[in-house]
């Protein structure tokens, strides 16, 4: 897992516990509006979980089929890779021209 993704997935895991520590330590207090915060914040977790495991899977779903693609034609990947670095590549330069003169 890289940096970014690692990270944020650190700071979604940190969010969730800190939202389950605040319903535990509102637990006891009584309240019609604290009640009703308390589900919502318990069924937002929840879609958040849900919306993280879809995620999820779609990403290694997609990841398998990539990795199946470049595999069948393994020649085709690499010329694609090969044209893609070199457009961006010129891209880059010319960017870098412009900036230079």
């Amino acid at each position: 897992m890289d940096k970014p993704t690692a990270a944020t997935s650190n700071d979604l895991g940190t969010l969730a516990e800190d939202a389950r520590a605040l319903m535990a330590a509102t637990a006891d207090v009584a309240g019609e509006k604290v009640s009703d915060a308390r589900k919502r914040l318990a069924a937002a977790l929840e879609r958040g979980k849900e919306i993280c495991d879809r995620v999820k899977a779609k990403a290694i779903e997609g990841a398998k089929v990539t990795d199946q693609a470049v595999h069948e034609h393994p020649y085709q990947a690499i010329g694609l890779a090969f044209g893609v670095g070199v457009l961006l590549g010129y891209l880059v330069a010319r960017r870098c021209a412009r900036r230079c003169d």
